[in-house]
């Protein structure tokens, strides 16, 4: 069961995330400036939007774990659902960046309608994508191998989106289209590559490791959960690290188009706002990915629990540094962009790998297995971080006087500069802060991986 994996197999787990990063940065990036500067929602409105239906959609998650755990089909419990959900999951990212001619109340309710059904759906394929790492091996060096692949994946398909985003933004423009129709049609092309790419993991992945005890009742897998201190620790780490990403995501829009503007920029001349944003999500997400690959070897030298600690501090300490510069100085802003996306990378794999391990510390405990209720708290995490970190930057806006579409004051300015980068690193902090409690080491985890083995062996021998 500790075989190696085949790198095709690694590649193939790599396209699930590749597939939903493309809407997750959409999300993340452009729905909040959507709904703002092309519906003209008002931010207080859009920020309880944020709340209501993400604090919902976070009781979906556990939910949905519970029902892929039950799942017992012959291609495994988990895979089936990427073949299940593909194409719906695309069919409704269309729906939530498409503009009914309705007027501001109608807009809000469609808008609260499609997104609810596209965090329901992002739930219903994301929390068996992530389950599938622990069933495809038990070895904690080939998980740290598929979580890097994963987040390659992901930055792979968020690079691809923010790269291409604001050409095909403008081509369709270009074209005739307004705003609200080119968003739609850009979501379009995103969705049919989305599909393809999650029917790819189905194709090229296996589910091998087997629990101990396939029968368990919904209410001890609950209590395993609840009593798993490691589970809670690694739980708000993680949502403080996802506020401290969707925070600076969704802050960058408002960040070019009303602080840093229009610039001269050596080698490239005048630059457009929203040529210079897309390049700094790029950027930044071609920094997280160059993180993500290091998560190996600084892994390797620091172990899981340090490396993030480590990263996290340092992120917080670029992400500050941003509110002091001016925005003339674009090469410093792209400078400090590549420094917090190598840190903030590092320790995406690395939270992900850390889940596989506190399910296998749960079944080492209680010899009960509960994966897809376990990792469904790996996706409600990142609603409740896409809920704070969507919801927070939007009522900051509100209390800085910020006005959609119209020139801002110093006061308001302020506001969206302290968005990107002080009020983010704060939580950036507070994450490598809590993590100092974990206690699941990397020398504690082959202990535990070996009984494991030697139970699972017991259990397998009778049947032969």
């Amino acid at each position: 069961m500790n075989e190696q994996l085949k790198i095709k197999e690694k590649i193939g787990y790599g396209f699930g995330d590749l597939a939903s990063s493309m809407f997750w940065k959409i999300f993340a990036m452009y729905l909040t400036f959507f709904y703002t500067d092309v519906v003209e929602l008002s931010p207080e409105s859009v920020a309880l939007m944020f709340i209501m239906v993400r604090l919902w959609d976070g009781l979906n998650d556990p939910l949905m774990g519970i029902i892929a755990d039950r799942t017992n089909t012959s291609k495994g419990k988990y895979r089936p659902y990427l073949l299940w959900i593909a194409i719906p999951f695309g069919l409704i990212g269309v729906l939530a960046f498409s503009v009914p001619d309705f007027g501001p109340s109608g807009k809000l309710v469609y808008a609260y309608i499609t997104y609810t059904l596209m965090m329901m759906v992002y739930t219903a394929i994301n929390v068996p994508y992530g389950s599938l790492m622990a069933v495809m091996t038990n070895s904690p060096k080939e998980r740290t191998a598929l979580a890097s692949f994963r987040y390659i994946g992901a930055y792979s398909g968020g690079i691809a989106m923010t790269a291409s985003a604001p050409y095909i933004l403008d081509f369709f423009k270009n074209a005739g289209a307004n705003d609200a129709k080119s968003y739609q049609y850009m979501v379009i092309i995103y969705a049919i590559v989305a599909a393809f790419f999650f029917v790819m993991t189905y194709l090229w992945t296996k589910e091998r490791v087997k629990a101990l005890k396939e029968k368990s009742s919904v209410w001890n897998d609950l209590k395993d959960l609840g009593k798993n201190t490691q589970w809670y620790i690694a739980l708000g780490a993680n949502i403080l690290m996802l506020v401290f990403l969707t925070f600076r995501e969704a802050s960058i829009m408002y960040y070019f188009k009303y602080f840093v503007q229009d610039q001269t920029v050596p080698l490239f001349g005048e630059v457009a706002w929203g040529k210079l944003s897309g390049a700094y999500m790029t950027i930044w997400l071609a920094a997280n990915m160059l993180g993500a690959f290091l998560a190996i070897p600084i892994s390797s030298l620091l172990g899981k629990k340090f490396a993030f600690i480590v990263s996290m501090f340092l992120s917080a300490v670029f992400s500050v540094l941003l509110y002091w510069l001016n925005p003339q100085e674009v090469t410093l802003i792209f400078v400090l962009n590549v420094l917090t996306g190598i840190s903030a990378g590092v320790v995406l794999p690395l939270i992900l790998s850390m889940y596989a391990d506190i399910a296998d510390y749960s079944e080492w405990k209680t010899d009960r297995r509960a994966v897809g209720l376990l990792f469904s708290s790996s996706s409600m995490s990142q609603k409740l971080g896409l809920m704070a970190g969507g919801a927070l930057p939007l009522y900051i806006l509100a209390t800085y006087g910020f006005q959609a579409n119209a020139e801002q004051t110093e006061h308001s300015l302020k506001g969206i500069r302290l968005m990107i980068s002080i009020y983010p690193g704060i939580t950036a902090a507070i994450s490598g802060a809590l993590l100092l409690l974990y206690k699941l080491t990397d020398n504690k985890m082959v202990r535990i991986t070996k009984e494991l083995a030697e139970k699972r062996a017991q259990v397998e021998e009778p049947e032969k």
